[in-house]
């Protein structure tokens, strides 16, 4: 992907919001339905627990909220919405509309499906909107992979999960926050995670593992590259939210220590689009960040998509 050239208008955060299904599902449920238990599962994944319910427009609205009002921007100052899902409540028309119209906005509004890479390639779109003269954008990764998992297969009912994650992106006079990015797709590869119309999420577990590592490291080292930083200059790493194991081996390949990863997986589950997001912002209101910090987002998804971007984490 190209470098970002010089003088290009910026954008940074200036409000967030998350939410998660109503439900909570322990391990511990899971093993009165299907064969399994609470260690194999923290094992082999790192969850505990998982949150399911609601609509994917539900927790959107309920997300997309909390950020404008943590901005402090009305609905109507808007000027675009981009909405991350692989769950959409409809065919047609796309979910973003329906959330437009719920929240109150009056702008534009489309969805990106890009599976759980799906918040950062959102994000890159927003920037390039903001770029071309937008002032605010609202960008949200929601996904309710509840509705597509088969809760009697124990080698998916575990991951998945419903969650959303929605920040407020302003134009900035000076640089902004977004240093490099990398949007990745391998198309070959989409036949080792799917889910046909109608039907539940097929997975190879062994394939996509191995394929992930490779391809997220691949994807963070491009847009380290771009913005011409180096792993021992990030601060905070936020990695897809899909397997602590597979966390684990794209930090140790980065030379990033797993201390600087934000990690909500063991209470959120796989959250697809809103993976991302629910750890990013976990970690900004527990105070993991600075102004000046550099962040390292990275993920991967069916497709097989993956994303990067560094920001720079700036004042509120």
């Amino acid at each position: 992907m190209p470098k970002i050239p010089q003088n290009v208008r910026g954008a940074r955060f200036t409000g967030w919001g998350t939410a998660l299904g109503h439900k909570t599902v322990t391990n511990h449920d899971l093993s009165l339905t299907i064969d399994t238990n609470d260690e194999w599962i923290r094992e082999r994944t790192g969850i505990h627990r998982r949150h399911i319910g609601g609509s994917t427009a539900e927790l959107s609205v309920a997300s997309g909220r909390d950020a404008l009002a943590m901005a402090g921007i009305a609905p109507e100052q808007i000027d675009a919405l981009v909405l991350a899902t692989t769950t959409p409540d409809r065919t047609v028309p796309a979910t973003s509309a329906t959330v437009q119209n719920l929240l109150g906005l009056r702008c534009g509004a489309f969805d990106v499906n890009a599976a759980c890479s799906g918040f950062v390639y959102a994000l890159v779109n927003a920037h390039g909107l903001i770029a071309m003269g937008a002032e605010k954008v609202l960008v949200i990764g929601t996904d309710t992979l509840a509705r597509i998992t088969d809760w009697q297969d124990r080698n998916t009912a575990v991951l998945f999960a419903d969650g959303s994650g929605a920040a407020v992106l302003e134009h900035t006079q000076g640089p902004g926050q977004l240093l490099g990015w990398d949007l990745d797709a391998d198309g070959s590869a989409e036949d080792i995670l799917f889910c046909d119309i109608g039907g539940n999420i097929q997975m190879d577990g062994k394939e996509v593992f191995r394929r992930a590592v490779r391809i997220m490291v691949d994807s963070a080292q491009k847009s380290m590259a771009h913005a011409g930083v180096q792993a021992s200059d990030i601060s905070l790493i936020v990695p897809h939210q899909a397997n602590i194991r597979i966390i684990s081996a794209a930090c140790e390949r980065l030379e990033i220590p797993m201390e600087k990863a934000a990690i909500v997986i063991d209470n959120t589950g796989n959250t697809s689009s809103a993976s991302i997001p629910l750890a990013l912002f976990d970690a900004a209101d527990k105070g993991r960040l600075a102004p000046g910090d550099l962040v390292l987002l990275v993920g991967f998804g069916a497709g097989m998509t993956a994303a990067s971007a560094v920001l720079e984490w700036g004042t509120q």
